[in-house]
């Protein structure tokens, strides 16, 4: 399988289509922490999910999916760009383990007053957030209901992993109705989204992961004119770099950056994405804070795979 965002339009209904299969970002993703099986299935539908999100952004830019929980999942997110670069990492407590019995944990009940916030960042403009509380049985479930409440939109999300075997695979498929106008958009005016709905919900995590995308939706929807586009190529990439981590540096007093040198012979700054370390010593401080921070990007670069 390789990892691709098709989209594909039933233009005589009004219903627009994406579906993405995602093998190697995801596990590239896992890669860099030994995640128990429940985390590991909550970065991969929301990896699944927030890529699908892509196709809905008309601009350059970034969707990102957080979540934020008291519960055994404390905090999660994935980030993927309009050219399907993804990203992610999760914090979660010790009673989260591979144990079988975790199988059976409800959605739900891995959060408490969980809720997860998606973003829109542009690349010109001002950035867009929505809030959503994780109250449905999935996460699929939250995401319809964020499209029906703040978008006025009939959507249906499916959000599949496969995490027990050494190949690791997510992806998912949504369906949603075109806002061309307000008989369109409106789910009981439009039956063959209803119809259309019904046959996305038969799809199997083993069609998802073995099938190609044209043979999968043709087996879906073959009763129906469906346009596909070119697929798009999803990958890992992480956007850290030297720079951006001096530049965060910028924005802490300057004698005590030089203190922590002093005493522990360099500063140490390690991405939570993709574990990347980058080290400052005294000549990078005062560069950094003399306004020469472009001095100190070049010797790690950005991080890119």
């Amino acid at each position: 399988m390789t990892d691709q965002l098709q989209r594909y339009l039933f233009a005589d209904h009004h219903v627009r289509g994406e579906l993405v299969q995602l093998d190697d970002s995801f596990t590239q993703i896992l890669a860099t922490q030994d995640y128990p099986q429940p985390v590991q299935r909550l970065l991969g539908e929301m990896l699944a999910a927030a890529t699908l999100l892509t196709a809905t952004l008309k601009f350059k830019g970034e969707v990102s999916l957080q979540i934020q929980s008291e519960g055994a999942i404390k905090y999660a997110v994935v980030d993927a760009t309009h050219d399907q670069k993804v990203r992610g990492v999760a914090r979660y407590d010790d009673s989260l383990t591979d144990d079988t019995q975790h199988d059976a944990i409800p959605f739900s009940d891995l959060f408490i007053k969980g809720v997860m916030a998606i973003t829109i960042t542009p690349a010109k403009g001002e950035r867009y957030q929505g809030l959503v509380g994780l109250t449905e049985s999935t996460l699929a479930a939250c995401l319809e209901d964020y499209f029906t409440q703040s978008e006025q939109l009939a959507t249906r999300v499916q959000l599949l992993t496969s995490t027990e075997d050494a190949t690791k695979r997510a992806g998912g498929l949504l369906l949603q109705i075109l806002p061309e106008s307000s008989a369109a958009s409106d789910a009981t005016q439009n039956h063959a989204f209803n119809d259309l709905a019904i046959l996305t919900d038969t799809m199997t995590a083993d069609e998802l992961f073995s099938l190609d995308a044209k043979t999968l939706l043709h087996r879906l929807y073959h009763e129906y004119d469906v346009t596909l586009y070119a697929p798009h190529d999803v990958v890992f990439s992480c956007s850290c770099s030297k720079e951006r981590s001096a530049q965060a540096l910028q924005n802490i007093d300057k004698q005590e950056l030089l203190d922590i040198v002093a005493e522990e012979g360099c500063i140490s700054m390690d991405c939570q994405y993709c574990h990347a370390q980058y080290q400052f010593d005294a000549m990078d401080i005062e560069a950094i804070h003399a306004g020469f921070s472009q001095s100190v990007s070049q010797q790690d670069g950005d991080l890119t795979q």
